[in-house]
């Protein structure tokens, strides 16, 4: 067997987190499929370097709390198993291309891909890095896609006064790009006076609540329903107010009755999914993730990761990485 067809076979078995029950994990052998001989084009193996956990998405995944109407539209597009469980999840992966086509060899790529050591898949899943963005930041990526859409819903506007409240990844992501915005006041919310120090090293100005209700767009990111309400208060005469937060089988109730409907309030959601309509006849899901990851490289951005594991030690952390509360933001996994 020659040295091409020894690192083949090696490479046909990988290691994978599964979620295997509520708050239940482990690490699994998993196969490799390597390029398949009907394939109509090339494939790629990829060597894992880090993988970030997207805690809000994958705490409702590892809780067993997507609800059955959306099995199908939660699906990660490498997952394995189905809702609830058993289930290989995640899609924030950063490798090194092993095998493909001659121009992607070598190079560091990101991938929708779950927790897992090496894997394949074809060549036009992966995304390579630009050369300015570190590969342990570009687990950011994912996120950052999920802030743009939001943005392209929500079209905010040159001079425009924006609250965002909830500063997780995807909430301090979305204040960070509309800060950039020429002439827009943004203020970040969040009631953990802790989250005022990353938001200060983004440039952002913190508050741990507000009044102030002429606000021309109101994002809301907290996941918590009491931040839904607090949002509806500081949305300005005719504003928007965007819901970026999923609460998967959790019912929420918002009030919607006192000025709600005299203040022309407009509530909008935003889903990474799916590009949004307008967008469509000029942009793809892969020219968006080629933005996010463009995006990517100032170096402030690595504020947002807040912790770090050992792919083997997943299965026995993972719950207080995806714990209510507390100061994680995104968790890097190292491989």
């Amino acid at each position: 067997m020659n040295s091409d067809s020894n690192h083949r076979s090696e490479r046909s078995t990988a290691r994978a987190f599964w979620v295997t029950g509520p708050g239940e994990a482990c690490i699994r052998d998993t196969s490799v499929q390597h390029n398949p001989l009907d394939s109509s084009e090339p494939w790629v193996v990829v060597q894992t370097l880090w993988s970030g956990v997207s805690r809000g998405t994958e705490s409702l995944v590892f809780n067993g709390r997507v609800p059955p109407s959306e099995f199908d539209r939660m699906r990660a597009p490498f997952q394995e198993g189905a809702f609830p469980w058993p289930v290989k999840y995640g899609y924030a992966n950063v490798g090194r291309v092993l095998e493909g086509p001659d121009e992607l060899v070598g190079r560091t790529v990101f991938c929708l891909y779950p927790h897992q050591t090496h894997y394949s898949v074809p060549a036009s899943a992966v995304t390579p890095i630009p050369d300015g963005v570190p590969p342990e930041r570009a687990i950011l990526a994912a996120n950052m896609e999920t802030a743009i859409n939001g943005l392209w819903d929500a079209m905010p506007a040159i001079g425009d006064r924006i609250a965002v409240i909830g500063l997780g990844v995807v909430g301090l992501l979305v204040s960070w790009l509309a800060s950039r915005i020429p002439g827009t006041q943004v203020t970040a919310i969040d009631s953990n006076p802790a989250r005022a120090k990353i938001a200060e090293a983004l440039g952002l100005s913190f508050k741990t609540e507000s009044s102030v209700d002429t606000h021309d767009l109101v994002v809301h990111a907290s996941g918590n329903e009491s931040g839904l309400s607090t949002a509806l208060g500081l949305a300005g005469q005719d504003a928007t107010l965007l819901e970026m937060s999923w609460y998967g089988d959790k019912s929420v109730s918002i009030p919607l009755g006192a000025g709600f409907h005299s203040r022309r309030l407009r509530l909008i959601s935003s889903q990474v999914g799916q590009v949004p309509p307008a967008r469509v006849p000029r942009w793809t899901h892969r020219k968006r993730l080629q933005l996010a990851l463009e995006l990517l490289q100032h170096s402030a951005l690595d504020h947002l990761i807040s912790g770090e594991t050992i792919f083997e030690q997943m299965p026995e952390v993972m719950s207080r990485i995806l714990a209510g509360g507390g100061d994680t933001l995104c968790h890097r996994i190292k491989y």
